[in-house]
């Protein structure tokens, strides 16, 4: 670690300030991180405007309904198929009035990410999440990144492009440890310390968890996500792929970031100094927080969320980590130390067991097992700091595919 400025976030780095409202593009509209990005906008018209909408496809009413709330001039959705339930759905909202531009297809949203506006917040699920955020950096936007992954599989491209200052995180934790650094120079961080709150399974042994069913992972104790990042929570691969992320976002090294599992999900993350001294940041369990930070540093945008009431009593509890139980954090640093594209594959396979184990064809063991099977037969990873889009690519396609081969035979293994 060295005293130069990130090229990524860097809380020390003085952002524009011009006055005026402050344009945004939302990724990922109609995903927990787009609507309670919007709700933001909507309680502070006088500081953000939205000027565009990407989603998948799969909430077109609701996409609608943001475009025409929000009076964007462009819409995009990555299913091709729902551009006519969506062009319906604008016109029954909106009239004989002009209908904002429609974008369709698996770039819809990268060209998006490149549009005229201030800052682009990628709230995309999934490393699909890469592509959009290489275009909002190379147009020289703003970046609010909650979709880790990008950063996750493409680290040195997504660094090469990255001026000073020009990623601001999203994610609970790493807008924590933003926050936490400015207190000192980086020559005086001593370790990073990454919250979890355990899951829902916090507690419980590896035999624990050979039965657990899809409901159970699904019923986090203290966030509501999407499925995916839920089990990702229940796995704890998501603070895997955030002990990643500290890592390219901070330049501390893997043997200085710390993981506890904090079950009141209070305190995001801690940065503790040399001097012994440890800063946190905290407050109750809400994304909107995080999110003002990404679109709105350096300023700090009034009752983004709640606070804490102080007159009440509360117990605030910290744990070690289960690595036994919970293989995937020394498995994701393992990966992150690999470098190149081993990241990709930990994070493809990763993403192919998660949707084999919500349908109900691998058990929740089985989600750790075949991706670490599947790390450890790719071996030694290609591209290193030379990494290219296409050698992530074609890491991620020989993934998937090697997740699903594993995951089938483990399914006929059980049932035969």
């Amino acid at each position: 670690m060295s005293d130069r400025p990130s090229p990524l976030a860097d809380p020390h780095i003085a952002f524009d300030t011009t006055e005026g409202r402050r344009d945004v593009v939302v990724l990922g509209s109609t995903g927990s991180i787009g609507t309670q990005a919007i709700d933001l906008v909507l309680r502070h018209p006088d500081r953000f405007r939205v000027t565009a909408l990407a989603a998948s496809g799969g909430r077109v009413g609701l996409l609608a309904e943001q475009a025409h709330r929000l009076r964007v001039a462009a819409v995009a959705v990555a299913r091709e198929e729902t551009v006519e339930e969506l062009r319906t759905a604008l016109r029954a909202l909106y009239g004989s009035e002009p209908l904002p531009e429609i974008l369709a297809g698996p770039d819809a949203a990268t060209q998006l990410a490149a549009s005229p506006c201030h800052t682009v917040l990628n709230g995309i699920t999934g490393s699909i999440g890469l592509a959009p955020t290489l275009a909002a950096l190379e147009a020289g936007r703003t970046l609010a990144l909650a979709n880790k992954e990008s950063l996750i599989v493409g680290g040195p491209l997504v660094k090469a492009l990255a001026k000073p200052g020009q990623i601001i995180p999203v994610d609970s934790e790493h807008a924590a440890l933003f926050q936490a650094l400015a207190a000192g120079t980086r020559s005086d961080v001593r370790k990073l310390v990454v919250t979890a709150s355990g899951g829902p399974f916090r507690g419980r042994t590896r035999a624990d968890l050979e039965h657990v069913t899809r409901e159970d992972a699904l019923a986090h104790p203290t966030w509501a996500m999407g499925p995916v990042i839920t089990v990702n929570s229940a796995t704890l691969v998501n603070k895997g792929l955030e002990v990643i992320e500290a890592h390219l976002l901070y330049d501390i090294p893997f043997d200085r970031i710390e993981v506890v599992v904090h079950p009141q999900s209070y305190v995001h993350s801690m940065v503790e100094f040399t001097d012994g001294s440890t800063l946190a940041q905290a407050t109750p369990p809400d994304m909107r927080g995080p999110i003002a930070i990404g679109i709105g540093w350096p300023e700090r945008v009034p009752d983004a969320a709640p606070a804490f009431d102080w007159s009440t009593a509360s117990t605030w509890e910290f744990f070690p980590l289960d690595g036994e139980a919970f293989p995937s954090v020394d498995l994701a640093r393992h990966v992150g130390g690999l470098g190149g594209t081993a990241p990709a594959v930990f994070n493809a396979a990763n993403e192919e067991c998660v949707e084999a184990f919500l349908a109900g064809r691998l058990p929740f063991n089985g989600i750790m097992d075949t991706v670490t099977a599947v790390v450890t037969e790719h071996g030694r990873p290609t591209g290193g700091t030379s990494l290219t889009v296409p050698d992530v690519l074609e890491a991620e396609t020989w993934a998937r595919a090697r997740a699903r081969e594993l995951a089938a035979k483990a399914t006929a293994e059980a049932r035969a």
